[in-house]
């Protein structure tokens, strides 16, 4: 009688027979690292915030002023909406290319297109805020030698006071750009 396989078993057989594990799928969207505590703790206040806001809106509506409470519920909607923005900036993979999504645009770039993924030391905004800082970043050049703007940094919301974190993505991302330009 056979013992039922479990998944280290099947993960160990699908590596040694050169298969696709089933997290490896490259066609999907994927950040390569977690949200930062700064990007999270501020999208827990928006989120707190919007929370307010529809309450406000029940008791408006209770109370009878039908225009408040609507003016509420929209704007708790919006957000809403914002917030779940905000959690969706950063740097994005997948066999495709590469795609950075910042708060009011997106630019994809194809993994042909990338010619170079480098981190350099370089003047970096802490926080997005306008005041800059000598710190590292993730540098993604395209052909033709424009660079895209750094979006990864290791004072950005996501890696502030994260150092190990940053140097993580950055090798992740690194990798990437080296398996599939």
């Amino acid at each position: 009688m056979s013992l039922p396989r479990n998944s280290t078993t099947i993960f160990a057989d699908d590596i040694a027979a050169g298969r696709a594990l089933p997290h490896a799928a490259q066609d999907r969207w994927m950040r390569p690292y977690r949200p930062g505590p700064w990007r999270v703790a501020t999208a827990a206040l928006a989120l707190i915030l919007a929370s307010y806001l529809m309450f406000a809106a029940l008791i408006m509506a209770a109370a009878g002023s039908g225009q408040g409470a609507v003016t509420c519920v929209l704007a708790g909607f919006v957000v809403i909406a914002l917030t779940l923005r905000l959690l969706r900036v950063g740097v994005w993979v997948s066999g495709k290319g590469l795609r950075q999504v910042e708060f009011f645009s997106t630019s994809t770039v194809s993994w042909s297109q990338v010619v170079a993924v480098r981190t350099a030391q370089q003047p970096v905004r802490v926080l997005g805020l306008p005041r800059s800082v000598q710190g590292q970043a993730l540098v993604i050049t395209r052909r033709g030698g424009k660079q895209l703007k750094p979006l990864l940094t290791d004072h950005n919301a996501d890696f502030l006071g994260r150092v190990e974190a940053f140097d993580l993505a950055a090798d992740a991302i690194e990798g990437w750009a080296a398996e599939l330009r």
